[in-house]
């Protein structure tokens, strides 16, 4: 099969306009970056929706994620090219890439083969500036503090206590832990310090998270950035930047509009990782493919155990959304390796491998289950999948009373998703209301053990020191009623990433519980799991080719 570059220089896009046109965009709405790529101002969501029937929110998760590949962002828009040639009115809401993995190990995040958004090099490459948006308004408050701390340090700060980090949209493992201010009294105040990758920044999670600009302002507010020599907590407002970050953060809020390889329009904004941060695309992005369409197809990062709980927990609750359809994309080759099998044989046919995988499958579906869900399981189709493999899922699926279909979008399109667009279809049917995992009242321990024992399957959590530590200052800032955000590692179901298939009897370790009240929820860090990862022996970055017309290749 041709690589995805070629096959996306194949397709003549159509302008950005006639996309939007066809959303029922207005025009005073649309903010065009070129012929390819606009956005959509926050005030589309302020008129009235022109569509007579109620908009269904379908969310796409996948099993625990393996090398072998899941290819949940490329079943997203592999179905929503299915529901455009059904003749459905469909806009899909997805994440943006971060420069970090794009040059890192993971590579672009614009789908594959004939299910692909584009320009798949600016989407992978920079975008419309929004993650630089997000790290210069990140860091912006990181040289306040430390400005505000060397010119007379009227609030009191405590160096020692800052727990506000700076960012960038790179992976770079020598900048985890770092002391600042060294070279004499000039050059600052001397204080351990670090970075994280942005896509882990509070910022990305409140632009994320924000319905409206004045919610985005109002949660920027109440960042907490550390405590005063007196223990006192200390608050973003105590600065007065909140309106110059609003400067910053002013076209980053708004929605991006691309396209798919078949002109389905994709609203693409916001890019939290699903193991370090929440995982979801922005509310406004979901909200407004709801708004323009009848059905609203989003994605949660990694597998259903990191960003769709997170999604329910954190995103759905706070946003009042109810997702009518839940579908969980697995391949045969992923449930092979949680099976045994080695990346190198997985082309191999190997009935017992998939067999004993399917009990990660298993679990997922269980965990669906735990949100008054059903699952509709997507197989994402690859060349060298035999029929009893196959059928050894479907024969699965079947024991758990849930919906399954074959998908090729891949290699076929739109065309290859039909049969599961209508199976997701149905199952929209049937719709119920969610149920979260936790109640907010519960103490932030017994949270963590409803995700740890219900989610991962833990038989236990243990926390540190200084995990209990943090437990305290919680309470004492009256934070407890936050919702968790789970940190963990994203390639098992436990905090060992070195445990596939369906771990049990193991215990999830809590290290560490960060407060991010702007966001509004506790991020919880579990294993050895790290906010700014690191580059691989060999990095995508040198296999990037950069020709003399502009044209990039080794991106996407």
């Amino acid at each position: 099969m041709q690589s995805d570059s070629a096959i996306a220089a194949q397709v003549q896009p159509r302008p950005i306009t006639e996309i939007a046109a066809g959303l029922g965009v207005e025009e005073q709405d649309l903010l065009p970056y070129g012929n390819l790529i606009a956005k959509i101002h926050t005030d589309a969501l302020n008129r009235p929706r022109k569509r007579e029937k109620p908009s269904k929110l379908i969310l796409v998760s996948a099993t625990t994620p393996t090398a072998a590949g899941e290819g949940k962002t490329t079943t997203s828009i592999g179905l929503g090219q299915a529901f455009g040639k059904l003749g459905e009115s469909v806009c899909v809401a997805l994440r943006e890439p971060s420069l970090g993995p794009c040059l890192g190990v993971k590579g672009g995040a614009t789908g594959g083969g004939y299910s692909q958004v584009i320009p798949a090099d600016r989407i992978n490459l920079h975008f419309t500036g929004d993650f630089h948006a997000i790290t210069a308004a990140n860091n912006l408050i990181s040289a306040t503090i430390d400005n505000h701390i060397y010119w007379d340090n009227e609030l009191g700060i405590d160096p020692r206590m800052i727990s506000w980090r700076r960012v960038m949209d790179m992976n770079d493992r020598s900048l985890r832990k770092i002391v600042l201010g060294l070279g004499g009294r000039f050059q600052g105040t001397p204080r351990e310090g670090g970075f994280d990758i942005t896509a882990a920044s509070e910022i990305m999670a409140i632009l994320c998270l924000s319905r409206d600009l004045d919610d985005l302002r109002a949660r920027l507010d109440r960042i907490l950035i550390g405590t005063s020599y007196k223990g006192e907590a200390i608050y973003l407002n105590q600065l007065n930047i909140t309106d110059a970050l609003l400067a910053l953060l002013r076209d980053a809020i708004h929605p991006n509009l691309i396209q798919t390889l078949e002109g389905v329009p994709v609203l693409m904004h916001g890019g939290p990782f699903a193991n370090i941060a929440h995982g979801c695309n922005s509310v406004i992005a979901t909200r407004m493919a709801m708004h323009f369409a009848d059905w609203a197809i989003t994605e949660a990062g990694f597998g259903f155990d990191l960003g769709a709980e997170k999604f329910f927990d954190i995103k759905a609750r706070s946003a009042g959304l109810n997702p009518d359809a839940v579908v969980l994309v697995t391949t045969i080759r992923a449930l092979k390796m949680h099976g045994g099998k080695a990346k190198d044989r997985l082309n191999e046919p190997d009935v017992d491998a998939v067999r004993r995988g399917l009990e990660n499958l298993d679990k997922h579906i269980e965990n669906v289950d735990q949100f008054n869900k059903h699952p509709v399981v997507a197989i994402n189709r690859f060349e060298a999948d035999t029929e009893e493999e196959i059928a050894l899922v479907k024969e699965r699926t079947a024991q758990h009373e849930v919906r399954c279909a074959e998908s090729r979008h891949f290699s076929e399109g739109g065309d290859g998703a039909v049969e599961l667009a209508k199976a997701v279809m149905e199952a929209a049917n049937d719709s119920a209301p969610f149920k979260p995992l936790y109640d907010l009242d519960m103490p932030v321990v017994e949270k963590v053990r409803a995700v740890s024992l219900g989610m991962y399957g833990a038989a236990d959590v243990a926390f540190t020191k200084d995990a209990e530590k943090d437990l305290r200052r919680i309470e004492e800032l009256g934070l407890s009623n936050l919702p968790i955000c789970i940190a963990k590692a994203p390639s098992s179901l436990s905090d060992d990433p070195q445990l596939h298939g369906r771990p049990r009897d193991f215990q999830v370790t809590v290290r560490n519980i960060q407060v991010n009240a702007g966001a509004g929820f506790l991020v919880v860090l579990t294993g050895d799991i790290m906010r700014m990862p690191g580059l691989p022996r060999r990095p995508i970055a040198e296999r990037v080719v950069f020709h003399p017309d502009g044209s990039i290749e080794g991106i996407g």
